[in-house]
């Protein structure tokens, strides 16, 4: 699970880094010092799980989660047990009083691990064939196998088809839960591609049968090619 800490304390970092480092399903992507910086990085990325402390700087934790439309699984940690009652209310995976140790870490995370499909959200009755995208006032029907790339731009996303594209008042995180399956990857902070329109691979590009040209992200590279070749 990629994964980010938003704390503000170099002493907490540094142990959730260690905690992290030594969970094999877990990948540390990034830390913020304060919420501002960790909601522009989320516009940007997809992540799974975000560690959460409450005191933050600018904007406090609860209040900073409170403004994200579609956040990653989160697990809190602060000094203060008065905030749990509202952190549950707002849908946290745990709440880890500081200090806690590597086995109180663990069951949280365990918890995570009970929440989360690596693959995406599955369709009881097969592969998801079709989805609606919501633009502007209208929600239009796609055929899934009909896309190519989905990108993100600014406050909104562009699903690309191979005669036209659509605007979604989506973000790219919305449609990584959504489509993530061996079929799509995100090879980039503002690309997912569909691998079946894959024509080749050239260098840090990735060129489809549309003739379209996506870079691949260093952060990304490695994993999608070790999950295609």
């Amino acid at each position: 699970m990629r994964c980010i800490i938003v704390e503000d304390q170099p002493p907490a970092q540094r142990i959730l880094r260690k905690f992290i480092q030594d969970v094999p399903t877990l990948e540390l992507v990034d830390v913020f010092s304060d919420g501002l910086k960790a909601m522009e990085f989320l516009n940007a990325e997809s992540v799974d799980l975000m560690f959460l402390d409450i005191h933050l700087p600018k904007i406090n934790g609860l209040d900073f989660l409170k403004s994200i439309p579609d956040p990653p699984h989160v697990i809190l940690t602060t000094a203060f047990s008065e905030y749990a009652l509202e952190g549950y209310d707002l849908n946290v995976v745990d709440y880890l009083l500081k200090p806690f140790s590597f086995q109180r870490f663990l069951q949280a995370v365990n918890k995570v691990n009970a929440k989360y499909e690596p693959n995406g959200p599955k369709n009881e009755s097969g592969p998801l064939t079709e989805i609606y995208i919501k633009s502007s006032h209208e929600h239009i029907k796609v055929l899934v196998k009909d896309i190519y790339t989905i990108t993100s731009d600014s406050d909104y996303t562009e699903i690309h088809l191979k005669e036209r594209k659509i605007l979604s008042n989506e973000p790219l995180r919305h449609w990584v839960k959504v489509l993530g399956s061996n079929q799509f990857y995100q090879i980039h902070k503002s690309h997912i591609i569909n691998t079946q329109k894959i024509d080749r691979i050239s260098g840090n590009l990735v060129l489809l049968t549309n003739g379209a040209k996506i870079p691949m992200g260093r952060a990304y590279k490695e994993n999608f090619l070790k999950s295609i070749l």
